[in-house]
């Protein structure tokens, strides 16, 4: 979308290989127009340094937001919970992003919250501060098996990064999709989405790092390859139904738009 005068200008810095392109799914379900500045990863694999410009630590995602009064002064929004709190907080109104708060005749009252809005604020930053970082240690177990490594010691780094890969990796995926399986199951009003029957912007987030999981699965050899595809079939089927989402196609086709106007 491009943006408007009598919005808030809003622009995302997109990394490739990032969680940035699930900011261009929330930015699509919230309606909102926005830009997109596309940043490309260097050999080293590491963001380029125009990112620490926008904020000091380079990463991706971050998000700016330019308020419409004369002279306001520009939001930079970093970490990915806290961007998609502060975008659904402002401009999610009207969407199911985020679920009801509290009970009817509860408002308030210690305890009144309801059970979407309570699993809607713990998966938002569950997805980064639990499930995320074991696939960032299979990420960087690749690494150590990987062609950057000189021939004559990969088959000793291989080595040590299988023995990891098996002993940490792999189980603590498991019990992570043991639990996503669970929350599916309990879904409130029998709900096919983690939350109950509605898409909210934790589902977005736990997206990229679910997406992920056959990546690291692979790194214990083919005799693993499917194996958590079986014993954890609603997680498969449930990051198969967020594929499918409408929001989820736009932004895939946005940002492969983008990347072809780059490449001309």
């Amino acid at each position: 979308m491009a943006t408007t005068t009598d919005h808030p200008k809003i622009t995302l810095y997109w990394l490739n290989e990032s969680r940035a392109q699930r900011m261009v799914w929330l930015l699509e379900e919230l309606g909102v127009p926005y830009d997109v500045k596309i940043f490309h990863r260097g050999k080293d694999m590491l963001a380029p340094a125009e990112l620490e410009k926008v904020h000091p630590l380079g990463k991706s995602p971050v998000v700016t937001v330019q308020p419409t009064e004369p002279g306001a002064k520009e939001i930079v929004l970093a970490e990915s919970p806290f961007i998609a709190q502060y975008l659904c907080e402002h401009f999610g109104k009207g969407t199911t992003l985020v679920p009801n708060k509290y009970k009817d005749g509860q408002e308030g009252k210690l305890g009144g919250e309801t059970e979407e809005w309570m699993r809607y604020q713990h998966l938002l930053y569950y997805s980064e501060g639990s499930l995320m970082p074991p696939l960032l240690v299979a990420l960087i177990l690749s690494l150590m098996s990987g062609p950057k490594v000189p021939f004559f010691i990969r088959p000793i780094t291989a080595t040590v990064a299988g023995k990891v890969n098996n002993f940490f990796v792999v189980p603590n995926i498991e019990k992570h999709c043991a639990f996503i399986q669970q929350l599916l199951e309990t879904s409130p009003n029998g709900g096919k989405y983690v939350c109950g029957d509605k898409l909210t912007a934790a589902d977005i987030l736990i997206s990229f790092p679910l997406l992920n999981v056959p990546r690291a699965e692979a790194l214990a050899g083919e005799g693993a390859k499917g194996k958590l595809k079986e014993k954890f079939p609603k997680v498969f089927e449930y990051v198969a139904r967020l594929k499918e989402e409408e929001g989820y196609k736009r932004a895939e086709k946005k940002i492969e738009e983008l990347e072809a106007e780059g490449k001309q």
